[in-house]
């Protein structure tokens, strides 16, 4: 079952589409889809992986940010911290639907969502679960690459259309994800292309070393701002791909170890009661 629901952030409407499995109540996955993206993301991508997982018994709930796709607001108003206030707002909806197991919830992000999806759960101790696609490890470089858009100290910048606000690039410059995503103690899958231009293997491997428990030295232990020992982290590398794994080949990999991933630590179960 796909429903067009809404759900209030800031104050304002976003909009969303929840697919629920037929078997209920059934863990929860929320989806934050990438920068100038949407709830159904480039080439459908977050459609067809929607899908998949509510085929194996999850439900999920893939929405566009405030100044995104059909919510309200504007795209000048974005900022990475009003983007993860919408995916609280998002977990929030998803944990009080009854057909949802509020104890059993999980966040996937791509891209510029994948950094949202980080800091979420490392302030959420709600999710259970995460996956990062392609993800964004360290936002400052936006203000870097960005600045000299801003001409004579302008309030907007025109990026082929997309109106960008300073506020966008001073909130980017300030946040830190990596420091965030080691609050988070639970398991997580890191996937990403080898050829991504958008966002370097590197910073999937920043993610993976963020989230490893720290190895003490000479019996040494480990500083309180470092992560404890926790649940797996898997980092998946996928052969040749690009930043949003646009082949059939590279989607159906995608999907289907994030799907192994969310079944197994969610324990959702497919079929009907």
């Amino acid at each position: 079952m796909e429903l067009y629901v809404t759900f209030l952030s800031g104050g304002e409407t976003v909009a969303a589409v929840l697919h629920l499995p037929e078997r209920t109540p059934a863990p929860g996955v929320i989806m934050c889809h990438g920068f100038t993206g949407h709830k159904a993301e480039t080439h459908r991508l977050f459609v067809h992986t929607a899908r998949d997982l509510c085929h194996y018994g999850l439900a999920v709930l893939r929405f566009d940010f405030r100044g995104s796709g059909d919510s309200a607001g504007e795209f000048r108003d974005m900022t990475i911290s009003r983007e993860i206030a919408d995916a609280q707002a998002g977990l929030d909806f998803l944990s009080a639907r009854g057909e949802v197991d509020g104890e059993r919830l999980g966040v996937l992000g791509l891209s510029m969502g994948g950094c949202v999806a980080a800091c979420l759960a490392g302030r959420d101790d709600r999710v259970k679960a995460l996956v990062l696609w392609a993800a964004l490890a360290h936002p400052g470089r936006i203000f870097e690459r960005l600045l000299p858009s801003f001409e004579e100290g302008r309030p907007v910048a025109d990026m082929n259309g997309w109106d960008i606000g300073r506020g966008f690039l001073e909130d980017a410059r300030a946040l830190h994800p990596l420091k965030e995503i080691r609050r988070y103690q639970g398991p997580a899958l890191i996937v990403h292309g080898t050829r991504d231009e958008s966002v370097p293997p590197s910073d999937a491997e920043d993610y993976h070393k963020a989230l490893t428990p720290h190895i003490s030295r000479r019996g040494e232990a480990p500083p309180s701002a470092v992560r404890a020992p926790a649940a797996h982290v898997e980092l998946h590398f996928v052969k040749d791909a690009d930043h949003v794994f646009s082949s059939f080949t590279w989607k159906e990999e995608v999907i289907a170890r994030s799907r192994e991933f969310l079944v197994a630590t969610l324990e959702a179960k497919p079929g009907c009661p």
